[in-house]
């Protein structure tokens, strides 16, 4: 089976923040069937055009005119059911030692979570595309290095390509900021009372029956990674 991954990121630099403005820095990605992208990439477009809402759309364009055009794409995203699936992981950035783990460097500190978020949901005999949305990096060969531990570490599997995109071209891409803008502002406690931003949050939750939180590996629709860097059992 051929799948494409759309990833995006929020509160990328939290790691080495001197001010540091969320508990959790999170990474998000929208999977699909690869013979799905299309017809989910005209439906979107329809939307769009249903509620004349013109340019990229993301979680940071919420607004009271553009709630009913975000809680109609979240209505859409739910009636595809496990055809169309989000996950992110949420990294608590006090509990991340760069020195000991990640040789001092936070830019590798994140792409390694970047690896958890993917890893986990890969499987035996499928093929991936990996889409990231488009970030400046220290060290320009990151996403090449992500595909080749990727790749490594799932030898049933074909990691195709991992590769930058930029927003503003992808939908699909524009549809994960949202999902992750929500499970984001949830998970950091950000959201101000009667909000357009709320409104959404708490439309998606309504389908969900539960508030955004960290879910067990098995959750395919809204699956919620929260990692845990301090041992336990």
């Amino acid at each position: 089976m051929d799948i494409d991954v759309y990833c995006d990121e929020t509160y990328p630099d939290l790691f080495s923040s001197r001010n540091p403005q969320a508990k959790y820095l999170l990474i998000g990605s929208l999977w699909m069937k690869r013979n799905d992208r299309e017809r989910f990439k005209s439906d979107i477009h329809r939307l769009r055009d249903r509620y004349k809402v013109g340019g990229e759309f993301k979680w940071t364009k919420i607004s009271p005119s553009r709630v009913s055009y975000y809680k109609a794409l979240l209505n859409w995203f739910f009636d595809q059911g496990e055809e169309l699936r989000f996950r992110c992981i949420a990294i608590d950035h006090k509990q991340v030692d760069l020195i000991h783990f990640h040789e001092n460097d936070q830019e590798l500190g994140f792409y390694k979570f970047y690896y958890q978020m993917i890893h986990h949901w890969i499987h035996p005999f499928n093929s991936y595309r990996i889409y990231c949305d488009l970030k400046q990096n220290r060290l320009r060969d990151r996403l090449h290095t992500l595909k080749k531990c990727l790749t490594y570490a799932n030898l049933t599997a074909t990691i195709e390509t991992v590769q930058a995109v930029r927003s503003k071209e992808s939908v699909l891409l524009q549809l994960s900021d949202v999902l992750l803008g929500v499970a984001s502002s949830r998970m950091n406690e950000r959201l101000t009372e009667s909000s357009a931003k709320q409104e959404v949050v708490r439309f998606l939750e309504e389908m969900l029956g539960h508030k955004i939180a960290s879910t067990p590996l098995c959750e395919k629709k809204v699956n919620v990674f929260k990692i845990n860097l301090q041992g336990g059992w």
